[in-house]
């Protein structure tokens, strides 16, 4: 199986100092993967590395087999960035039209969506559990819902690749557990490579299948029932820092969420 994406000793600055140093890893298609580590480590610097927005100061990238600077579907990746919901509450688009936004591409630029366009947002809707809001204005919305619309506007057109950096950023606990059940469906039922930036480690060791540990350096593992966590996590965090699960649930692909 080829992997999905790829990095090859990558190194990522900003302002001239180092934040990604030397990182080599590759991500299999189908992988659900909780991208951890402590506040300035570089994670959402390598998102946007991988993504071609943040240049690379050396290595390779490559993304659907493709090297980076090459890669043209730009249409089968989407990105969800953490600040996302936050924009003027009076921004007249309703959910329904905010989500068809993602389904214009250069084709059909400044032409009606079709039919079948239409079709795709709401299956996105009914998807993401989101079509009784389908006719409210986005800024009526709690910020668990406006999360789940930026997602539904990110998948609508049935990406292979989905990007969400810290998504469940400033929602309450029970919003997130949704949301973090919904990711889960979409990897389990659609394939989806899924990339979450999160500091939900419980989350992550619950839901997800893999997690990358980044504090520079860069580390993935498998998540099995015979890991321990601290293990891994320590890669990033230190060796005097100990993981202990709160309370979630962690079973299951749920078809009511």
């Amino acid at each position: 199986m080829e992997p999905i994406i790829e990095a090859e000793n990558l190194t990522v600055a900003r302002k001239g100092r180092t934040i990604i140093e030397d990182a080599t890893f590759s991500i299999d298609p189908g992988t659900y993967m909780g991208v951890v580590g402590p506040n300035g480590g570089g994670k959402t610097t390598l998102m946007q590395a991988l993504l071609g927005i943040l240049p690379a100061e050396s290595g390779k990238i490559r993304i659907m087999g493709q090297p980076l600077e090459n890669f043209k579907e730009w249409s089968k990746l989407a990105f969800v960035s953490q600040h996302s919901i936050n924009f003027d509450e009076k921004f007249p688009l309703t959910v329904r039209e905010l989500v068809g936004l993602g389904r214009v591409n250069r084709g059909n630029l400044g032409r009606p969506l079709k039919h079948e366009d239409w079709l795709k947002v709401d299956e996105a809707l009914s998807f993401m559990g989101i079509s009784k809001l389908a006719n409210r204005r986005i800024g009526q919305l709690s910020g668990g819902q406006k999360q789940r619309v930026f997602v539904a506007k990110a998948i609508v057109r049935n990406p292979k690749i989905l990007i969400l950096d810290e998504p469940a950023s400033g929602i309450d606990p029970e919003a997130q557990e949704r949301l973090y059940m919904i990711l889960a469906n979409l990897n389990a039922k659609q394939g989806t490579t899924i990339l979450i930036v999160s500091h939900d480690l419980a989350a992550v060791f619950c839901r997800m299948n893999h997690v990358m540990c980044i504090n520079k350096k860069v580390y993935t593992s498998p998540i099995t029932k015979d890991i321990d966590p601290n293990d891994v996590l320590q890669k990033a965090y230190g060796p005097h820092f100990h993981f202990v699960f709160h309370e979630h649930i962690c079973e299951g692909v749920f078809d009511d969420v």
